[in-house]
């Protein structure tokens, strides 16, 4: 671990969404909101989008790939911020969206998604999950094994056919936490090709599934463009089709360490390879989710506790209940105080649930941290608001949309009453 104690502010702010500032006292502003003024009104933790960041990445995305190869589609991974009011703005810039399982069906249709521009993904779908895609028009179903063909042969009324996807594991062992892994040959997702071309000659045969082309996927949080454009020769050895969806992974910048691929360097990569491997004029679909949100928000936290020892523990008011990916993955966020923004001394944050491993970040610099302070911990904006949860009978956060000095709403706090809400007895 390197503590980064010398950290100019800008590269700090180069950390939190693009557009942030610092107001003339030095506090950090995000969509034009300070910080402290978004805590006060909404309390903490709670997650902080910059509206304008979000909209643009799904811009710039477009303009990337569809720039390389015209026929080309952008669906959103909601499942890195399956935010309803995420999706909306994914819809309103013309993205498609990738959903896992029936929930995101429900939170996509909520958010005017056109059904027939929804992906359904998942490697154990549920005869509800799949119902649910049938019933409202889900554009195309990747089938990920075969009882997704039995299941489909099932559930598909007569007369009617289901467009799918076989996904197909590339054996790319990705440079990533295992966790995050998905192309390799041991990988729960997807088939091998030669069980994926068993697979595409039952879809072929069947009378309620068509087959519109193949889905692949590497992994999550890559640093090396090279080894998601792998992926694509093993998906155009399995034949002329005229859909090839290429997934997503792209890595980002948590920490001042991480240098990952620009996403100009991420199109170049996989249009070459599209280019060289796949035939003129197919369909090409990338999936991006941690790359498209995570820089576009930051959770702001309240200090609760201070204990100095061998380390100075600083308690804030949220933990592994708002961000698991620490404790998950071993990722590594950096933080600053709200209005002290970077230098300081190198404490440990943690968090206020009942394990040793809720740590926020080890070793990073605070300035003259005191009780009541607000720390702001950046490139939230993926798999946190997802996997928040309500360990220890904590409140899940919410998260507030700023925009041009605007601070709104877009998912509540979790009332007392939520914690009780399912019981039956």
């Amino acid at each position: 671990m390197t503590i980064h104690s010398d950290v100019t502010t800008d590269e700090l702010l180069a950390l939190f969404p693009p557009g942030t500032e610092l107001a003339d006292d030095g506090t950090l502003m995000i969509g034009g909101c300070r910080l402290d003024d978004v805590a006060e009104k909404f309390g903490t933790p709670a997650i902080v989008v910059s509206e304008d960041a979000l909209r643009q990445r799904a811009r710039d995305y477009l303009a990337a790939f569809r720039g390389r190869w015209p026929r080309c589609d952008v669906a959103f991974a909601s499942k890195s911020f399956p935010c309803t009011a995420v999706q909306r703005i994914m819809v309103d810039e013309g993205l498609h969206l990738d959903v896992a399982g029936g929930g995101e069906i429900l939170t996509a249709l909520k958010a005017g998604a056109d059904p027939g521009k929804l992906i359904l993904h998942g490697n154990a779908k549920s005869d509800e999950d799949l119902e649910l895609a049938v019933k409202h028009g889900v554009g195309l179903v990747v089938v990920d094994n075969f009882d997704d063909i039995d299941r489909l042969e099932r559930i598909v009324p007569a007369g009617h056919q289901q467009p799918c996807l076989v996904r197909v594991i590339p054996g790319v062992e990705a440079a990533t936490h295992a966790s995050q892994a998905t192309g390799h040959a041991g990988s729960k997702f997807g088939l091998l090709p030669d069980d994926a071309r068993d697979a595409i000659k039952r879809i072929e045969s069947s009378a309620k599934m068509r087959l519109d082309g193949v889905h692949t996927h590497v992994g999550s949080q890559l640093l090396n463009v090279e080894q998601l454009a792998q992926a694509v020769e093993p998906i155009a050895k399995l034949g002329t089709f005229d859909v090839y969806d290429l997934g997503g992974g792209l890595g980002v910048r948590y920490t001042y360490d991480e240098y990952p691929p620009s996403l100009d360097d991420y199109a170049d990569a996989m249009v070459t390879q599209a280019r060289a491997l796949l035939p003129d004029g197919a369909r090409i679909i990338v999936e991006p989710g941690r790359s498209m949100v995570a820089n576009s928000a930051c959770t702001v936290y309240r200090v609760t506790t201070i204990k100095r020892g061998v380390v100075t523990h600083v308690a804030v008011d949220g933990g592994m209940g708002d961000n698991l990916e620490v404790s998950l993955t071993g990722q590594r966020f950096e933080a600053t105080i709200v209005n002290r923004v970077g230098g300081g001394q190198p404490v440990s944050v943690v968090g206020r649930h009942c394990e040793s491993g809720d740590q926020l970040v080890d070793g990073v610099p605070l300035r003259e941290t005191a009780i009541g302070d607000l720390i702001a911990v950046p490139v939230t904006g993926a798999y946190c608001y997802t996997m928040s949860n309500q360990y220890n009978g904590a409140r899940r956060v919410p998260v507030v949309f700023a925009r041009n000095g605007n601070a709104r709403l877009v998912v509540r706090r979790d009332t007392w009453d939520d914690l009780l809400i399912r019981d039956v007895d």
